[in-house]
């Protein structure tokens, strides 16, 4: 394989790790404290990137400046997200706390494609792609035939960033040990004195924040946006969290960037092994050996630990 062609499926694989890897976190973050699969974790990465797009839209003429307008884009579909994210553990998770799980699953599939509908239905021609604007700069560095786009750099800074902030809170703040604690004993973080309610709207706040955050990644890097996008996206990133070991942190980054590695992978091998075989069905190979490994791993490539949830 020539170098630049190298090079171009190493920095795809490794934006749509990024972009993988926020996805699972969120889901590990709803596992971690509630133990809740948030199915419509997808669909809320779609309300943001569209928020994100419908405030672009109404700035447009407002600000001239493209980062000034990226980052109004980016604060206004964050605070969308964790409100939604808010609501919907305020109202639907929280309610059903002590119902069977299959319940919660239910409810929150039932509302992922209420969200998905209402977008395709009221938004205006929404069930066509929409064009996402280009807020970055598309200068670069030339290596060889290759060209390093300073928008995928910054996308991927952004997104690295991101993870080691996330991580940092987790870990090292006072609002990360509430979350940790809950996640390991609730009943013990609550006659210690937590607010179980509290952290948990912070919790799906902050998971809702990285989902909206991811579909934002996701439209600048691509140029695009449609009414269907967190459906692929929520499945890659669920089965990113749950190879990577449900309820850890470090195994949803882990299965995120094996699964960008596997289908970047798959997109290199199905075109040179089988040239009638279009490079589209990178998915599906993906897909198959995160269900071989998930056979050979059940508990995910970093297991839990009962003592660290989050």
């Amino acid at each position: 394989m020539p170098f630049d062609i190298f090079l171009q499926y190493l920095l795809n694989g490794l934006m749509l790790g990024v972009i993988y890897a926020i996805v699972a976190v969120g889901f590990t973050l709803y596992f971690g404290v509630l133990d809740v699969i948030k199915f419509s974790h997808g669909d809320i990465l779609m309300v943001g990137a569209f928020a994100g797009l419908t405030t672009y839209i109404g700035i447009a003429g407002t600000f001239e400046s493209p980062w000034l307008q990226l980052l109004v884009l980016v604060f206004i579909s964050l605070s969308v997200a964790a409100f939604l994210g808010a609501v919907i553990a305020r109202y639907l998770i929280l309610p059903l706390q002590k119902a069977p799980p299959i319940n919660t699953l239910l409810v929150t599939l039932m509302l992922g494609l209420a969200l998905r509908e209402m977008v395709r239905l009221f938004y205006p021609n929404g069930s066509n792609p929409k064009p996402f604007p280009r807020l970055l700069p598309t200068d670069g560095i030339a290596l060889g035939e290759f060209t390093l786009r300073s928008d995928s750099l910054i996308l991927l800074a952004t997104g690295i960033i991101t993870i080691i902030a996330v991580q940092r809170l987790i870990t090292k703040s006072k609002i990360g040990l509430a979350i940790r604690a809950v996640a390991q004993d609730s009943e013990t973080a609550r006659i210690m004195g937590i607010n179980f309610h509290q952290i948990v709207l912070i919790t799906f706040m902050l998971g809702s924040a990285l989902a909206a955050l991811a579909g934002l990644m996701n439209g600048l890097y691509y140029n695009e946006v449609n009414f269907s996008m967190g459906l692929l996206l929520g499945v890659i990133g669920f089965s990113a969290a749950v190879v990577g070991g449900l309820g850890n942190f470090y195994g949803a980054i882990v299965g995120g960037f094996l699964f960008a590695a596997l289908q970047t992978v798959g997109a290199v091998l199905f075109p040179a092994i089988m040239p009638s075989v279009p490079s589209a069905y990178k998915d599906v190979f993906a897909f198959t050996m995160i269900i071989i490994i998930m056979g050979l791993k059940p508990t995910g490539l970093i297991s839990e630990k009962s003592s660290e949830r989050v």
